[in-house]
């Protein structure tokens, strides 16, 4: 048979490839008519169409591929009779579907019917499964997975994109796509070759390669691969058949790259609009346990989406045509958490095809504080996010979604949330769009402190730093409040803070406008001092709070510390103090050469000031040695009026005298604003008269601080009176500074006279003054008719003892202030300290007073012991008091055992709420009396007692009294105490441990030791003084015996812990009116308190458990090679002398 012959005898198979349309009947015009017009208007109609490609008359969606199986297909001949269309080893690999999908859709498609309206039916179901209208079609290589590049038929309709092996099968399936012109052997098949109807059309529907939903792609995007042809590459993920796949298409002609792009793209949008798209359950609450181990999950910031993980860009030369398949991608999910931004790789349930893209194997977290930069291009859905942590390289992460717009969006919207205070987001977006046309809601500042935490707790997320070891405090009653201190981290392991944990706390404070001061002091900065970012600097820290430019030069090149510091002046408004006081611990011999030991803080906020960039105009530098730079930016500073400045605190600095008298003499331009001077521990003898005129220029001086000064010899005052009475002063310190007989007399003058008045702190400590010097201060600060001068005079290490009578003549006849401390006093003679317990007593102006390491030649006697109870009974004014000994290890203070009389006068004491009463070595007997006070005082608040050698027993008591008390708010754990007590325990127990027969017990010792000889006769029935003259073999205790003892130790002292903490709580919220938890404190956590012997019912309990507990000393002696005794002898005795072993409990 000839050619044309066999093309001819195909023509009967024409209507299976009649054109479906809404409105088509089988009456429509001849194929060859149809064809002639596309051909006539070919380029016409698919422009047209793809101008609008999301405005068909009808969108159609793409059916359940189970449920066309069922209703549009019909029974499937079994594949041993269907003819393999192809040949090579490969043929069972047919297209990016698996096996199983093709036999799916060979089911779906193939059918064994007659040639008539059979056939109509299954070209009507595949349109219905692929779609009606024909968007773009055209030849294109493509590849994928393992295979090669491979020349296909792709067609574009409303729904899907099919591969079709060829042109004419494309043309047969879809009619509006002309034929392809001169058929070759591609469309010819002879009548032979095709054994009956069924295998004809199953061949027709096996040249369909591949169909891939529009729904379900996930980006697609152009492949830079360095090749002299363009590629796309079209990921999708289905999740219905539990499949992600990816397809590379290679056209040679850019305008088509770019048609087809455009094409995929908005047919692929229309799609989703029309079907909508929702996870399922499953995907939800796998990806939701992810960011629930993360640490970031939360339902009100969740946004999921299906992402591409580019393959990073590379050169590809010459090589073989499979190379572009080296280029995989990773699909995953990402998601938009609270504090993070995660990619999630996909399920385990979903399967991949032998083209699937890769996975991630593990989920990858960056911080949305670390977001630097989103990049997207108009042309495509690729998109990329670079993320950076300070002084590392910059991340680049190349991602692909058709929702990155929507993607860009929620990652603006959730970096305004964490930053609810930045006017400017740190983040560069170069996105097509506008993002301000996306409207987003305004972040909620409504928490405390305007978000603070929110913003701190992103940061270190961000910087995978552990919030819970960053401390901080806020001061409310203080100068320029609110106050934010940081704290020391909050572990005993670690002493300083990383840089990472630093910049975290320094780039929350950024744009916070709830802090007027911002306190660093005592924290380690040296790690901040000497880092610096390689990798380019922050940007942020060069612009001012409105967005412009700070333009100042060498900003690049300043440590990290410095940048941060410039970045927190510049951009608060409210702040107005920064407080590094013994940030740094390296000295200018330590310091770097070309830097002259600089900490860079002066370097960084010189230049703000000068052009009035900042409001910061109160500068704490204590404790700081400060470089040669830092000196001249503090003068350059100085200088300059514009600045403004109100202190500048260089306390401790090791500043020599000619260094201090530059800075005061360029201080001179700040005579208006500047109120606080602090040049204590000058390095050098100030000349008085020098000093004079220096500071004489200043005339709104309120704090003045000369501690540790040394001065030339002469006769002449350190201060005149009349530079004094020239200022306002609210504190005056003169502490180490001696004074000779002149500037006693300038002061007294000043505090005689009324512009004292404003005067509330008064630090003359260790100045070498007597008590007669004190009492001409406290004299000339009387006022007769006015009572008590608010203030605080501390007259601490003086030699008050010398004219002690007139001291304590002034206190007596009431000439002393509210507060006043005089530490350290050393008392020649017991009846000294009597005297001025017995002033104490009449005095009635001190609220607070501070007598603390007063030092008596021997215990106090028990008529002075009846003097402090008389004091401690009559005195109405005292609100608190501090009466704590001392304990060094070469000196000790305390009052001795006549103070627990003493304590009893606080039962009278109505107006006393504070009382210190550490190191005095209360003991058992100290704590029982305390007690006893606090069962009957109703005004105490606070009772510090730590250091006073309390035991178990002696907890237990304090803790009881606080059953029936409900006034008092603080009693401290006394952890210190219960170290202390252990280890003696312990000590004695191993030392009891050596001793194979000790002597005969005594009837007399101490109290415990009677206890357990009481706790052993209870328990065998014997008299004390039988017990007391037998001897027994001890088998000595065991690490194991310690171990045990010390937890039961330790066990009863955590419930009296817990007792103790619940009965402060139940005051602390009657004192401010709150709902008080009722509970009940069982008889088996509180011990009574009138126990035998003091508490011998606990001891005994523990002696018991002990014995118990004990290793059997038959293993223990076979263990050491003694020959084994009889049970009996072995049987642990219950009066074996255990005595040693719990003296103290």
């Amino acid at each position: 048979m000839s050619e044309r012959r066999r093309r001819k005898s195909l023509n009967i198979f024409k209507p299976t490839l009649t054109p479906l349309s809404p409105d088509r009947s089988p009456d429509s015009p001849s194929e060859e008519s149809l064809v002639g017009r596309k051909k006539k208007g070919r380029h016409s109609s698919i422009l047209s169409n793809f101008s609008t490609p999301a405005s068909p008359a009808s969108p159609v969606g793409s059916p359940d591929l189970e449920s066309l199986d069922k209703t549009d297909s019909f029974k499937v001949r079994p594949r041993t009779l269907q003819k393999s269309s192809r040949s090579s080893v490969f043929g069972s690999i047919r297209s990016l579907r698996s096996l199983e999908d093709e036999e799916k859709l060979s089911r779906s498609y193939s059918k064994a019917s007659s040639i008539d309206d059979e056939e109509i039916t299954s070209v009507n179901g595949s349109r219905r499964l692929f779609g009606d209208t024909v968007i773009y079609h055209g030849e294109v290589q493509t590849s994928g997975g393992m295979f090669r590049k491979r020349t296909q038929y792709l067609v574009l309709t409303d729904s899907y994109l099919i591969r079709f092996r060829s042109h004419s099968k494309a043309s047969e399936m879809y009619p509006a796509i002309p034929p392809p012109i001169g058929r070759g052997h591609s469309s010819r098949q002879s009548v032979a070759s095709i054994s009956s109807f069924q295998d004809m059309q199953m061949s027709a529907y096996n040249d369909i390669t591949s169909g891939i939903a529009l729904n379900h792609i996930v980006a697609v995007y152009k492949l830079d691969d360095g090749r002299p042809y363009f590629s796309i590459e079209v990921s999708h993920l289905d999740e219905n058949l539990n499949r992600g796949s990816s397809m590379n298409m290679q056209l040679n002609d850019p305008k088509d790259c770019d048609i087809w792009l455009d094409a995929i793209r908005s047919a692929a949008s229309a799609a989703r609009l029309s079907d909508g798209h929702s996870f399922h359950q499953g995907i939800l609450e796998y990806v939701a346990r992810t960011l629930e181990h993360e640490r970031d999950y939360d339902p009100n910031h969740f946004h999921l989406f299906k992402v591409v993980q580019r393959a990073s860009n590379k050169a590809v030369g010459r090589s073989s045509s499979d190379d572009l398949s080296k280029l995989n991608s990773t699909l995953s999910y990402l998601v938009v958490g609270m504090n993070k931004i995660h990619l999630v790789p996909l399920s385990k349930a979903i399967t991949r095809s032998s083209s699937a893209v890769n996975e991630l194997e593990v989920p990858v977290s960056f911080g949305i504080t670390t977001l630097s930069a989103f990049s997207m291009q108009g042309g495509d859905d690729a998109f990329q996010t670079i993320f950076r942590l300070p002084a590392q390289k910059p991340h680049a992460v190349h991602l692909a979604s058709c929702q990155a717009t929507e993607i860009a969006f929620q990652i603006r919207a959730a970096a305004e949330y964490l930053r609810p205070e930045w006017l400017q987001q740190p983040i560069f977006f170069n996105v097509p769009v506008r993002m301000d046309e996306y409207a987003t809601q305004a972040a909620d500042i409504s928490d405390d402190h305007r978000s603070f935490d929110r913003t701190l707790v992103a940061y270190c997320a961000g910087y995978k730093v552990d919030t819970s070891l960053i401390r901080y405090t806020i001061e409310y009653n203080c100068e320029d409040s609110p106050t934010f201190r940081l704290l020391s981290p909050g572990t005993p392991l670690r002493t300083e803070y990383t840089a990472l944990e630093l910049l975290a706390v320094f780039r929350a404070l950024r744009y916070n406008e709830s802090f007027a001061t911002i306190s660093f002091s005592g924290v380690n900065l040296n790690v901040l001092q000497n880092l610096y970012d390689p990798y380019g600097v922050d940007i942020d820290s060069k612009l001012t709070r409105s967005g412009s430019a700070v333009n100042i030069q060498g900003h690049e090149i300043l440590c990290l510390l410095s940048q941060e510091v410039r970045a927190l002046a510049i951009k608060s408004k409210r702040l107005r103090r920064l407080d590094f006081s013994f940030c740094f611990s390296r000295g200018r011999e330590s310091g770097d050469e070309t830097r002259n030991g600089a900490c860079g803080i002066p370097e960084a906020l010189s230049p703000l000031c000068k052009k009035s960039l900042t409001n910061v105009d109160w500068l704490v530098l204590n404790g700081i040695k400060l470089g040669e730079d830092d000196i001249d930016h503090l003068v350059d500073a100085a200088a300059e009026r514009a600045c403004h400045l109100r202190a500048v605190e260089v306390s401790g600095c090791d500043l020599s005298v000619h260094e201090v008298d530059v800075l005061l003499s360029t201080l001179a331009a700040q005579e208006s604003t500047l109120e606080v001077i602090n040049i204590s521990g000058v390095q050098g003898r100030i000349s008085p008269e020098m000093f004079q005129r220096q500071i004489g220029y200043f005339g709104h001086i309120r704090k003045i601080n000369l501690a540790r000064v040394q001065r030339t010899t002469g006769p002449e005052p350190l201060i005149a009176p009349e530079t004094l009475m020239a200022w306002r002063l609210e504190e005056l310190v003169l502490s180490h500074t001696p004074m000779n007989e002149k500037t006693i007399d300038s002061i007294s003058a000043y505090l005689a006279c009324w512009k004292s008045d404003t005067l509330r702190e008064l630090q003359i400590d260790q100045c070498g003054l007597t008590g007669s010097d004190l009492a001409i201060f406290l004299r000339s600060m009387g006022r007769e008719g006015h009572g008590a001068r608010n203030m605080h005079i501390s007259a601490s290490e003086n030699r008050l003892w010398n004219g002690h009578s007139a001291l304590f003549d002034a206190i007596s006849k009431d000439f002393t202030p509210t507060h006043l401390t005089m530490r350290m006093i050393e008392f020649e003679k017991e009846r000294h300290f009597r005297d001025l317990v017995q002033a104490l007593a009449r005095n009635k102006t001190l609220k607070i007073l501070d007598i603390s390491k007063a030092s008596l030649p021997y215990n106090a006697s028990a008529e002075t012991c009846e003097d402090l109870k008389k004091m401690f009974a009559e005195n109405h004014t005292l609100e608190e008091l501090d009466i704590s000994g001392e304990h060094a290890h070469l000196d000790a203070t305390s009052f001795g055992i006549g103070l627990n009389l003493a304590l009893t006068g606080l039962k009278k004491n109505k107006t006393l709420k504070i009382l210190k009463i550490e190191h005095q070595n209360l003991g058992l007997q100290g704590a029982n009396t305390l007690a006893e006070v606090l069962e009957e005082n109703d005004t105490l608040v606070e009772v510090h007692c730590e250091n006073n050698n309390i035991n178990l027993q002696s907890f237990s008591v304090l803790v009881n009294a606080l059953r029936d008390n409900q006034t008092l708010l603080y009693m401290p754990l006394l952890q210190r105490d219960r170290e202390t007590s252990f280890e003696r325990m312990r000590r004695e127990i191993e030392a009891s441990s050596k001793f194979q027969e000790p002597p005969a017990l005594p009837v007399t010792g101490t109290t415990l030791r009677r206890t357990f000889t009481a706790a052993k006769n209870f328990k065998t029935g014997r008299s004390s003084n039988e017990s007391a003259t037998l001897r027994h073999p001890s088998p000595g205790f065991t690490a194991q015996d310690i171990r045990a003892g010390l937890e039961a130790l330790n066990d009863k002292w955590d419930v009296q812990v817990t007792r103790l903490q619940r009965y402060l709580s139940r005051n602390y919220h009657l004192a401010h009116g709150l709902p008080v938890d009722d509970f009940s404190d069982s008889s088996s956590t509180r011990p009574s308190s009138t126990s035998q012997v003091g508490g011998s019912d606990l001891i005994r309990s523990m002696f018991e458990q002990m014995q118990i507990d004990r290793t059997p000393t038959t293993e223990k002696e076979i263990g050491l090679g003694i020959e084994a005794i009889d049970e009996k002898a072995a049987t642990p005795d219950m009066d074996s002398p255990l005595e040693l072993a719990f003296s103290e409990t």
